[in-house]
This record gives C-alpha cells, structure tokens and sequence, in this order.
C-alpha cells in the first residue's frame, strides 16, 4: 500500500509539468475524535485529559476536462495533521499522535471565476498513529497504521483564476486504529474543513 501511495504522489506532483488543470490547497478544519482507551484511563483513575479534534491539511490536486471546461474529473493527495491527544495519569503520561495521507477521486462542477462550484467524491485515506507512554517503569511506543475508505463533498467560491475559498465536509468509514487491544485513535465520522485552493 505505501508503495501505491508514492506511486500516486508522483504522478499527481509530475503530471502539472504537462498541463494546466493542476492546483495545490491548504485545510483547517475539525473532526470527529474518540481515544477510547485514553478516556476509560481517564474515567477510571482521574488525571486529565487533553483531546484535539482540529486538524491542518496539505492537498495536491489534478482535474481532467470532460464534454466541456465546466464539468471537471479530479483526483487529490493530501496530508492531514491531526495534533495530539495527550493523558496525565497516576504518574504516566501518554500521548497520541496522528496523521493521515487521503486519496480522492472527485466531480466539480466548475462555474468559473466570481462563481461558486461544487464538487464531491470518494477515496480511501491511510492513517497512521503513534501512542508514547512515559512512567514510572520506562518508555514504550507504539505505532499502527490502518487503510479506510472515505467520501467527501463540498463548495468553493473562485475570487480569482488563481484562488479559491470554500468548505470540505468529508466522513470516515471504520477508522478506529487498534493494536493490542487498545485504541490508539479513533477518526471516524463527520469532518469539515475551511479550504484555501491555488490552480495553476
């Protein structure tokens, strides 16, 4: 799968070298967030809890003209930044940090500059998440990463050939990341994200 993934990357970075329907986009949004493990820790034995539910996103895209230049196919790669969950309790600190790679294939209806466009698709997203304990008995870390689908669907307004500002609201299938019986993250459901685009 990490190989699909590199592959998929340098298609869509080497792919602008050739045509003109490229773009490159900036995310900030929030999401659902469960740390299951780290709550019934909490629950049991006190401490605090520090739970992030933001997320920053990167994302490189390429559309493909279909009948006409306002019916687009696109596909995207992006990086999301999810922050870190972090759990003080009887003399442990445990903290949790996530960050996931999307793939996306997309519609966009693209009704040109000073107009708004919408668009919507589906993908899968490898998510990746890394557990550090720091007690009394030594340091542990612990890694997983899992494979889900995802859908997502959205508007933008085109203030200019070059720039556009809309929303994303994207949900996540099955995104629990488990190892060892405990829930290292848990990213599932709704999402949405205020989105800055850049075509070139």
């Amino acid at each position: 799968m990490k190989k699909l993934a590199v592959v998929m990357l340098g298609v869509l970075l080497f792919t602008p070298a050739f045509a003109n329907n490229w773009g490159l986009g900036l995310k900030l949004g929030a999401g659902q967030n469960d740390p299951k493990t780290m709550k019934d820790y909490h629950d049991a034995l006190g401490g605090s809890l520090d739970k992030s539910g933001a997320y920053f996103g990167l994302e490189a895209l390429y559309e493909f003209n279909l009948n006409d230049e306002a019916n687009k196919l696109g596909v995207k790669v992006g990086w999301d930044y999810y922050g870190e969950n972090k759990l003080k309790v009887a003399g442990e600190k445990v903290s949790e940090e996530t960050y996931s790679f999307p793939f996306t294939a997309y519609y966009r209806r693209d009704n040109g500059v000073k107009a708004f466009s919408w668009f919507g698709g589906a993908g899968f997203t490898i998510i990746s998440s890394k557990a550090e304990v720091d007690s009394y008995f030594g340091d542990d870390d612990t890694h997983k990463t899992k494979v889900f689908p995802h859908i997502m669907a959205g508007g933008e307004y085109r203030f200019t050939d070059l720039f556009a500002l809309g929303l994303e609201a994207r949900y996540n299938f099955s995104a629990k990341v488990k190892k060892n019986g405990a829930v290292l993250s848990d990213r599932s459901g709704f999402g949405a994200a205020l989105t800055g685009r850049f075509y070139f």
